[in-house]
């Protein structure tokens, strides 16, 4: 099932529901022995512990405990730790005794040439960018130390994942029980997202029972597995033929450019087993790619469909908005890419209020056409308010995809690295989101499965070195059969 990923606050609540053993630190002692373990292994890996150098950068409260706690934990097994006090007054007075005790030593600068770092400045709670005294601290780490950063980087916010200037990037961050949303909105500042079990109501990756803590319309944030998708994706069945596993039509570029076409099209010959349809001038190029797409230049020739997809590189004319009145028009799911997008912001009437599942798929630069206004830092907020005011579901593509509907739920997906960002790859990307549409998946879900079999198919062709969109393309059926393995 899908994982979630949770507030702030939400995470306060579920470590309430613990009772005792938050009120007797059960939970803090379980979450900087998770912490240690993670630092033993990442030294276990490269040489061994003893005589190892570990530095801490402490502040105030219980995320500096934590720290203290594992730095204390590290010191018995032989590991030489030195810890920065960023506020000695405030320091957690339980975690200091037992630091001191088990030989960790107080800098107030961290020695040089340190195996790892712990970032144990500020948690969930936290606030803006690192202050400058934080800021001073980090800045003498070199590029080789591992920075561990305890349940978030500091200078992360927890729920919105922005990134302030300055903030911690981490190479590994330890977190307790359940994800946040930060985890999956600000990825790449996380590196490796470690979840350890310190018993809240939920299991290690699991799902504790937060629903009663959403209000009607209110962001939910999930994140698909590659189970879940597995699950879901069709495949056809012993009395499936090739109209019952879904016809796409894909309305995509043209005579004269013609690659939106061939890509579109073939990414929805490559997800599933059913049958593409595509109507343009492009049709003879497209035939000749793909010989098993019904090609028609005219939308009135078309046959039937299950799903539609219209808007890489099909222009901005009078023509392209009367092909777009037209296929909204109908009561089927339309994908409305690209050119269409830039067509829909002058007439956004063509969609909202649409009863017909609707999925908008624009980048940065046509969301701000859509909404008038740039993203901004906080995407989350802004894809799922556009959703809820258009009524549409809304395909936010980046790095970290989110994918929202008008309830309020939010799929993301981290595509793990950048190399899907090249021309092109967003007509890939509508082609299999389009076809999973005519197999009858939800909006919601046909966007979050087609982005992350996307970015897995971008990286399984770049395998470390820059790709094109053909690559990508090329890659896309041994991505999917990968996935479906038994």
């Amino acid at each position: 099932m899908p994982v979630s990923l949770l507030t702030a606050e939400q995470v306060r609540v579920a470590e309430r529901s613990t009772g005792e053993l938050l009120a007797n630190g059960t939970l803090m002692r379980r979450a900087s022995h998770g912490v240690a373990q993670v630092v033993v292994g990442r030294l276990a890996a490269t040489g061994g512990c003893y005589g190892r150098t570990v530095g801490i950068v402490v502040g105030a409260g219980d995320n500096g405990g934590d720290a203290l706690f594992a730095g204390a934990e590290l010191a018995r097994r032989g590991i030489r730790v030195t810890a920065v006090l960023l506020a000695p007054d405030k320091a957690h007075p339980k975690a200091l005794l037992a630091f001191g005790s088990a030989g960790g030593r107080l800098g107030t600068e961290l020695p040089r040439g340190l195996d790892v770092v712990i970032d144990g400045v500020v948690g969930i709670g936290g606030r803006g960018p690192l202050r400058p005294t934080a800021a001073k601290v980090f800045a003498g780490v070199a590029p080789s130390t591992v920075v561990v950063a305890v349940d978030l980087p500091s200078g992360v916010d927890a729920d919105t994942g922005v990134v302030h200037d300055p903030a911690v990037r981490a190479d590994i961050t330890v977190t307790f029980g359940v994800r946040r949303r930060a985890h999956l909105l600000a990825g790449p500042q996380c590196g490796r997202i470690v979840v350890v079990d310190i018993g809240l109501p939920a299991d290690h990756e699991g799902d504790p029972d937060v629903a009663e803590e959403y209000a009607p319309g209110e962001i939910r944030l999930q994140a698909l597995t590659d189970a879940d998708i597995a699950a879901a994706w069709p495949v056809p069945g012993a009395h499936d033929d090739k109209y019952t596993q879904g016809v796409v039509g894909v309305i995509a570029g043209s005579h004269r450019y013609p690659g939106a076409a061939i890509l579109s099209t073939g990414a929805a010959v490559a997800a599933t087993s059913g049958m593409v349809r595509y109507v343009g001038s492009a049709h003879a190029e497209v035939v000749a790619h793909r010989p098993e797409v019904v090609v028609v230049p005219e939308l009135s020739e078309a046959g039937r469909v299950q799903a539609w997809v219209i808007g890489p590189g099909a222009g901005t004319d009078d023509a392209a908005l009367e092909r777009l009145r037209t296929v909204l028009a109908t009561d089927l799911p339309v994908l409305v890419d690209a050119d269409a997008l830039t067509v829909l912001a002058a007439h956004p009437d063509l969609v909202i209020g649409r009863d017909a599942p609707t999925l908008l798929t624009p980048h940065a630069g046509e969301f701000a056409r859509l909404t008038g206004e740039p993203v901004g830092a906080d995407r989350l907020a802004a894809v799922a308010d556009l959703a809820k005011r258009w009524g549409a579901t809304v395909l936010l593509k980046g790095r970290i995809t989110l994918v929202a509907q008008a309830d309020g739920t939010v799929y993301g997906n981290d595509a793990g690295s950048s190399w899907a960002a090249t021309a092109g790859a967003g007509d890939v990307l509508s082609g299999i989101a389009g076809s999973l549409l005519a197999a009858g998946l939800p909006p919601i879900w046909a966007g979050a499965a087609a982005a992350r079999v996307h970015a897995h198919a971008a990286r399984n062709a770049a395998s470390g070195a820059p790709i094109g969109a053909s690559d990508l393309l090329a890659a896309l059926r041994p991505t999917i059969r990968e996935l479906l393995a038994p």
